[in-house]
């Protein structure tokens, strides 16, 4: 109960972070008011968006490290005085790839959840922070761990989280300006008094922002499927082809046991992958059989 209520505290604390900073930014850069007696000023109005959609976006990925160590209570490892011999071998495991990679090392961190997963996260290269889960750590034997530890450097090394960021910016600031326009004209029609809004507006352009943004997900996890193909490569080149698919297929075993344990749908993977359902265009992972399939294939070259 005190987790999830640090969670919610956390949470409204960073977007009323993201509001002030935004009505900062609108005030600093004098944004005008987008609408006046002769309808909608579009540039206005394109350049309000835009802030609403990168600032959000930026804020997080800003914070994206200090909000992971708070939110999923990542416990990060001193590299020079580790608590154990696993998390002395799992320092030494990231401080080998990073090195081999031409990263700067990592922070490295655990955190408690049965279920085996890890992320990679941070604003850029050279402060990012991998962390792993205490389930992976039960259930996976060094080389196993070896391949997502080189899966989760390789969206390091790719910038992965920043071109996340920024496509996600873009994708909103669409969405933000499309919701505007068409709620205004489709609220107001020809009205004469077009500078105050209403309800009917109001709802309405809450409707369109969340279906525009339904929509435009689906472009945002087809890059993050393509990545996570891209980022399966690269831990093949850092960690061992043969370990990396280990790994995935590790991950595979323990998924199906769970989801038989559980009788839970198949859409449930672990390492937060989903399978092949009906909802495969907002997938932010592969199927791992078709990720394990890739690496197997004969026309994929990776020097072990």
């Amino acid at each position: 109960m005190l987790k999830w209520g640090r969670r919610i505290f956390l949470f409204l604390l960073v977007n009323l972070l993201v509001i002030l900073t935004i009505n900062i930014a609108l005030s600093v850069l004098g944004v005008r008011p987008y609408l006046n007696a002769r309808g909608i000023d579009y540039g206005s109005l394109l350049v309000f968006c835009t802030v609403w959609g990168f600032g959000g976006a930026l804020i997080s990925l800003a914070l994206s490290g200090v909000m992971a160590k708070w939110m999923m209570g990542v416990r990060v490892i001193d590299p020079e005085n580790p608590g154990s011999n696993e998390e002395s071998k799992l320092v030494q495991t990231v401080r080998r790839l990073a090195e081999k990679a031409g990263l700067r090392m990592p922070q490295v961190g655990i955190y408690d959840s049965p279920e085996p997963n890890a992320f990679a996260t941070g604003p850029t290269k050279n402060s990012a922070l991998v962390a792993v889960s205490s389930g992976l750590l039960r259930s996976m034997d060094q080389d196993e761990i070896e391949g997502v530890l080189g899966h989760e450097l390789t969206h390091v090394v790719n910038g992965d989280m920043v071109t996340m960021t920024l496509i996600q910016g873009v994708i909103n600031s669409f969405v933000y300006f499309l919701a505007y326009v068409v709620s205004i004209l489709l609220a107001r029609g020809d009205s004469d008094d077009r500078r105050g809004g209403s309800l009917t507006e109001y709802l309405l352009r809450n409707v369109l922002i969340m279906v525009f943004g339904i929509l435009g997900s689906i472009p945002v996890m087809a890059f993050s499927r393509w990545r996570e193909f891209r980022a399966d490569a690269g831990g093949a080149k850092l960690a061992g082809r043969s370990k990396m698919i280990n790994a995935l297929k590790a991950l595979q075993g323990l998924q199906e046991a769970r989801m038989a344990a559980r009788n839970e749908p198949k859409a449930i993977a672990a390492f937060k992958i989903s399978s092949r359902d009906g909802w495969a265009l907002f997938a932010s992972h592969p199927p791992l059989e078709e990720r394990i399939e890739r690496l197997q294939s004969a026309s994929l070259v990776i020097a072990e």
